[in-house]
């Protein structure tokens, strides 16, 4: 079996030069240009003995900078540290010490929370402009590279204890990449936005498709929905990577429809309410609902366009090289049965850094255990139900706040709903429902609403108006934060 081959920037820069690689708003790079930047940052970084083996983070905003830096940091050999810039710096400290980083590199606009971090942690720091007044040494540059060599340590959010260290490898992020190639196809005028974090697999998991793909894409700093539909109609994008949150956002603020250029929205962080796929449906958006985590390096299921129709709802099947099946007690369930989610394939994370005990909990045979309910249907097709962890118990019943959530948004007034389970005397847990509502009503229609279309046991007990729900960098739903809105008395 060969585990090795050229480093995916060097051997692009080869093979296509003169190909677009990162755009902005103001600016592009070839494939070569990229390559000469990146090997100049690698030298750069020679200087401040940056080696093979290292463990370098990072705490840096989108832009061409941060990926220049990636690959440099793969050209050294190097591991990837890339860390979340939303949180406190306690959170980064502890980052940091467990993957025992060398080394952290931060942009300028950070440097508040590094004068902090620098209290806590006894590593070198630099700035991005720092670095770039470095002189460049001599340092042979890794053009090949082992599939089973690690190239990325990413902390999961942490919805139970403290963030684990995923350890992605090259071979991890090259499987992913080419099962999501499989599955959506790969055409001549492709161009990928990037306007999530890429310190989050999402972002990182475009910027390695840029270089295997030998695919532009459009970088943005931030989610702003004007200015990524405006990139969609305007600058040939054909590809988005959203949440639920964000494609709400895209369509309040699109008019008319996007250009027939565009093939591709993928949505991802969790599942998706069936009133906006149908809103999409309406307005000629094709979506791809995808399920996947930081484990498996994105995506590891995705619903074909085949069955966008016919599938409404459900996350489609395993990728060419995944497979998948749903447990409950060590058993395997029939069709419809709502279990565990397992998956298995070679995007699959080998283990956390330095846990040996989560490992072998959460990955045994090499199934990796997700802690996501589900069900597959007749045809094989998987439903995403919620996390096991955000699984409401009310009277003995299960209830699945992703459900009430669905019914809520097809209410026309709610714009955002989360829910969460509150502990009752008398049933155990009761939900509880947080909603952002673009216009005046009240929670009695709310709850006549939801009479129509829930269970009794589902209805919420109480419903608070906010405005805003507590959602990580990826804008995903933090439902664990939901009950600290209550604390802050910005529930009415």
């Amino acid at each position: 079996m060969v585990d090795s081959m050229p480093n995916w920037l060097y051997k692009r820069a080869f093979l296509t030069p003169q190909r677009t690689a990162l755009e902005t708003n103001g600016e592009s790079l070839t494939f070569l240009q990229l390559h000469t930047y990146s090997e100049k940052t690698a030298r750069q970084l020679a200087s401040l003995h940056v080696k093979a083996g290292d463990t370098i983070a990072f705490l840096l905003e989108n832009g061409i900078h941060t990926v220049t830096m990636i690959h440099a940091l793969e050209y050294i050999g190097a591991v990837i540290v890339p860390l979340n810039h939303r949180l406190t710096a306690s959170e980064l400290t502890y980052q940091i010490h467990d993957s025992e980083a060398k080394l952290l590199i931060y942009d300028e606009c950070f440097s508040n929370k590094v004068t902090d971090l620098k209290r806590d942690i006894d590593i070198n720091v630099v700035s991005t402009a720092q670095l770039s007044n470095e002189k460049q040494v001599q340092v042979d540059l890794q053009t090949e590279v082992n599939l089973q060599q690690h190239h990325t340590i990413m902390y999961t959010s942490g919805t139970t204890g403290s963030p684990k260290g995923v350890i992605l490898t090259y071979g991890n992020h090259w499987w992913s990449a080419i099962g999501s190639s499989l599955n959506l196809g790969l055409h001549e005028t492709d161009k990928w936005l990037c306007s999530v974090p890429m310190f989050h697999m999402s972002g990182l998991s475009i910027i390695m498709r840029n270089v295997i793909y030998g695919m532009p894409i459009f970088i943005q700093k931030q989610f702003a929905p004007k200015q990524v539909n405006e990139a969609i109609i305007n600058n040939g994008v054909t590809i988005v990577s959203v949440v639920t949150a964000m494609l709400t956002k895209m369509l309040e603020e699109l008019e008319g429809e996007y250009p027939a250029s565009f093939r591709c929205m993928l949505l991802g962080g969790g599942p998706a309410p069936v009133p906006l796929l149908e809103k999409c449906q309406k307005r000629n958006i094709p979506v791809f609902q995808t399920y996947g985590m930081t484990e498996t390096a994105a995506q590891i299921v995705t619903l074909s366009s085949d069955y966008m129709l016919t599938k409404i709802g459900s996350a489609g099947k395993p990728l060419m090289h995944a497979q998948l099946k749903i447990e409950k007690s060590g058993v395997t369930l029939p069709a419809n049965e709502i279990g565990e989610i397992v998956v298995k394939g070679a995007s699959v994370t080998s283990g956390y850094l330095n846990r040996k005990k989560d490992t072998a909990e959460t990955i045994q045979d090499g199934w990796l255990y997700t802690g996501d309910l589900g069900y597959v249907d007749e045809d094989g097709f998987l439903f995403v139900v919620d996390r096991r962890s955000d699984l409401i118990i009310s009277g003995g019943e299960n209830v699945y706040p992703a459900e009430i959530e669905e019914v809520l948004l097809s209410h026309p007034a709610i714009t955002e709903a989360g829910v969460t389970g509150i502990t009752d005397e008398q049933w155990g847990q009761v939900p509880i429902a947080f909603c952002v509502c673009k216009e005046k009503v009240t929670k009695h229609d709310i709850l006549n609403h939801c009479q129509a279309r829930l269970a009794r046991f589902k209805l919420p007990k109480h419903i608070h108006f906010v405005d805003a729900l507590p959602r990580n960098a990826a804008n995903k739903l933090l439902r664990r934060e939901l009950v600290h809105l209550l604390d802050n008395k910005l529930g009415t």
